[in-house]
């Protein structure tokens, strides 16, 4: 087992690390930028070490900063959280050179998932169904009319090594290709380095649904259910639930037998989530893997009972998945809200000094925040300001305990996105279960009452 960990992220996922490790005895280091100097997580770790400017890239994206922090703390393992540095295989690379256990999979893994356009091949030689779409990366202008013409519109064109929407355009007919074409790879270029782009078929009115996932080192696999994540905007998660609404549980069990045979067949280890859309038809088509634990992992947490992140430490330091995890049993119904420093209406940043702070509680409510009274939200980094989840014995009581807890929910000084959540849990269609990716922007297009 570890003795020391290295803690390389910030906010409410840097506190949930050190939460989980308290629990197994281990030491923490966390690493800060100037910005985030008085911040919760470099209070509560048992060491600090400030890595740089607020920037980002001068602080929690520069590897030999936080590899140096690693080398004079002496720690064993880093755990990198999400986003940040946590899909860079290259970063994952340097630990593993450096002998410090980097807590996820390995760097040829989070390179192989990475590139979406070989994950897709890679995923569909193991029996898991795919989008239509190009084999790989699209050369040029006259290769993407060729397989535009074969697939047919509409359809999407992608980033081959991004995700969160960027370098990603949708394309309606013939006229629109060349332009997205070339939008789409500049965009790629700009956000990941790589102008490398493939086509598929556009699900129309698809749901997002992904499956978590955690494997040992002996090869074992298993999956903790389905996750809702259709409340989406410009394709990033507002409000996700398990389970889904609309899944059915011979998909359910079928889909989820086929993620477990995948990831057994090419040798995934930790944590990691495989993400698929559904189409009207009920139909689901594998779209990416992030070879991390999730935002939303809280909805999981709740509904099974298994401490991911704790789960993650185990496996990394080699422990099986029967002694890292209890049995796992599927219990009611979970949902989170992202509460963001955003204004609900505009969606535009709210950075700033919180006045008043007063989290919400009493059965099935759990917040995950690093925020506090007089806390300033920085405008450098994620707007996320805390997950708000609920537990119920089905979806109308975690709906219930949620519409209570967002009344609860007290932010004072900036601008968050709790009014925005009070609406869409209010939307009859969204009470329904009747929803999909483009809910949210019908919803924001209809004038509130």
């Amino acid at each position: 087992m570890f003795r020391k960990i290295l803690i390389a992220n910030r906010g409410e996922i840097a506190l949930r690390i050190i939460h989980a490790s308290k629990e197994l005895g281990l030491r923490t280091v966390a690493v800060y930028s100037e910005a985030d100097r008085n911040a919760l997580h470099v209070r509560f770790a048992d060491e600090a070490v400030c890595i740089g400017p607020p920037r980002s890239s001068d602080s929690y994206l520069n590897i030999p900063a936080v590899i140096s922090a690693a080398e004079i703390t002496n720690v064993d393992a880093i755990h990198p959280g999400y986003g940040f540095l946590s899909e860079n295989a290259n970063f994952a690379e340097v630990c593993e050179a450096s002998h410090i256990t980097f807590i996820g999979p390995s760097s040829d893994m989070i390179r192989l998932m990475g590139e979406k356009d070989r994950a897709r091949q890679k995923m569909a030689e193991v029996g898991v169904p795919i989008i239509p779409g190009s084999d790989g990366v699209v050369a040029d202008e006259s290769a993407a009319r060729n397989i535009a013409d074969k697939i047919g519109y509409p359809l999407m064109i992608k980033a081959a090594e991004g995700g969160g929407g960027r370098g990603m355009r949708m394309v309606a007919g013939p006229g629109d290709l060349i332009s997205a074409f070339r939008t789409a790879r500049t965009e790629a270029e700009q956000a990941f380095g790589s102008p490398d782009v493939y086509i598929e078929r556009l699900i129309e009115r698809p749901r997002h649904i992904e499956f978590q996932v955690l494997g040992d080192q002996a090869g074992n696999v298993v999956h903790l259910g389905e996750r809702e994540c259709s409340i989406q905007r410009r394709h990033q998660k507002l409000v996700e639930e398990s389970a889904s609404p609309v899944l059915d549980a011979e998909t359910r069990e079928r889909v989820g037998a086929q993620v477990v045979a995948a990831l057994q067949a090419i040798g995934y280890t930790n944590a990691g989530t495989v993400e698929f859309l559904r189409d009207e038809s009920g139909k689901l088509y594998f779209i990416e893997m992030n070879t991390r634990i999730q935002v939303e992992h809280p909805v999981t947490e709740m509904r099974t009972g298994v401490d991911l992140v704790k789960a993650q430490i185990l496996l990394a330091a080699g422990v099986g998945l029967e002694d890292a995890i209890d049995t796992i049993e599927f219990r009611g119904h979970s949902m989170e809200c992202r509460i963001n420093a955003e204004d609900p209406d505009t969606f535009r940043p709210s950075p700033g000094r919180i006045t008043a702070f007063h989290v919400p509680g009493g059965p099935g409510v759990r917040v995950d925040t690093a925020a506090y009274a007089d806390a300033t939200i920085p405008p450098y980094y994620d707007s996320l300001i805390a997950k708000l989840v609920t537990h119920g014995r089905d979806r109308d009581e975690a709906l219930a305990r949620m519409r209570r807890a967002l009344e609860l929910f007290v932010i004072e000084g900036i601008r968050t996105t709790i009014p925005l959540h009070r609406r869409i849990l209010a939307d009859p269609e969204f009470v329904a279960g009747r929803f999909d990716t483009g809910f949210l922007d019908r919803l924001v297009k209809t004038p509130a009452e």
